[in-house]
């Protein structure tokens, strides 16, 4: 089968699907117009994984899954929702987020961070806590979803260490954490997106992308060793993990020109292509209240979509 043929064909599985990965897939993968994109995005609030998450919110503002602490399954419930890239506009989101805003605080009362109700005192929930790999994630979903916090993005932009990264250990280390910095800067860039030009904030960014970008997406800058097998895997959802393939999508949605220090990773990408011309699901860290189902080991629609739209954009 041609290349050609191959990608038509894997464009229309991906296609058929939900309607999350559907409106995205017409938007990077086939320069569809804008009145077609906007059609099959409303659908996402209707239909879908975008619909069941707005569809579980409790009636305290959380998200709950069974056995994870209700501050973790409420973060990574709304940064799938994010993910899905649903309109923040619609009028569902907007009470979903209303909902979250005046009925939970973050708060430490019992020696730990958690959401809790509003009458416990504490920080608001798109204020967020203290760990900046947490933090990372409020803003990025506070600011995609009308909330974006000033105070939070100084806040990470100060606890940037001296090497350009963010980790969750400092000031107890010095060092740079991969999974710290990617979800600072994906909390930094939709900060931008909503407020439009902060030039602190964007520094702290451009110094973040340079902190990845110096050790190859992935490897040590002592050494030149992979830092880690796991960043080889390619996850969904991810959770507060880094990978290649959430890197190079982060730096496909920052706009930016392709780097050619990123060369390695794209290979690598390119490389677990399967010889259907899909993408398989590496690894998973279900977190959230509602569950992708995607199975570990067969080929992965997330994946494949944001494989695709990274190639695309580097020019493969």
């Amino acid at each position: 089968m041609r290349e050609g043929d191959r990608s038509a064909e894997v464009i229309e599985w991906l296609l058929d699907s939900d309607p999350a990965i559907r409106w995205q897939v017409v938007r990077d993968l086939r320069d569809a117009s804008p009145a077609e994109i906007a059609g099959e995005r409303a659908r996402v609030v209707r239909e879908g994984l975008g619909a069941e998450i707005l569809a579980r919110q409790e009636a305290d503002g959380s998200w709950r899954r069974e056995g994870a602490p209700k501050w973790l399954s409420t973060l990574f419930t709304l940064q799938l929702l994010r993910a899905t890239g649903v309109d923040p506009g619609e009028s569902a989101v907007q009470a979903a987020m209303t909902r979250a805003e005046s009925s939970l605080r973050w708060n430490d009362n019992d020696g730990g961070w958690d959401v809790r109700p509003a009458e416990t005192g504490g920080n608001g929930f798109f204020e967020g806590e203290e760990e900046p790999c947490i933090n990372g994630g409020v803003l990025a979903f506070g600011s995609y979803f009308g909330h974006p916090e000033e105070g939070l993005a100084r806040r990470l932009a100060s606890e940037q260490l001296e090497d350009g990264g963010w980790n969750c250990e400092a000031p107890g280390s010095k060092r740079s954490s991969f999974h710290t910095t990617i979800c600072v800067l994906e909390g930094l860039l939709e900060y931008e997106r909503a407020v439009g030009e902060a030039p602190e904030v964007a520094a702290a960014r451009r110094r973040g992308e340079e902190y990845l970008l110096k050790r190859g997406l992935m490897r040590r800058l002592s050494t030149g060793e992979v830092v880690s097998a796991e960043f080889l895997e390619l996850a969904f959802p991810p959770g507060y993990h880094y990978d290649v393939l959430r890197a190079l999508d982060y730096f496909r949605a920052a706009e930016g020109e392709p780097d050619v220090r990123m060369q390695e990773s794209v290979g690598l990408i390119e490389s677990r292509r399967g010889a259907d011309g899909r993408w398989a699901l590496d690894r998973s860290y279900e977190t959230a209240a509602v569950v992708v189902g995607e199975r570990v080991g067969e080929p992965s629609r997330w994946n494949t979509l944001r494989a695709m739209r990274v190639l695309r954009w580097w020019g493969r």
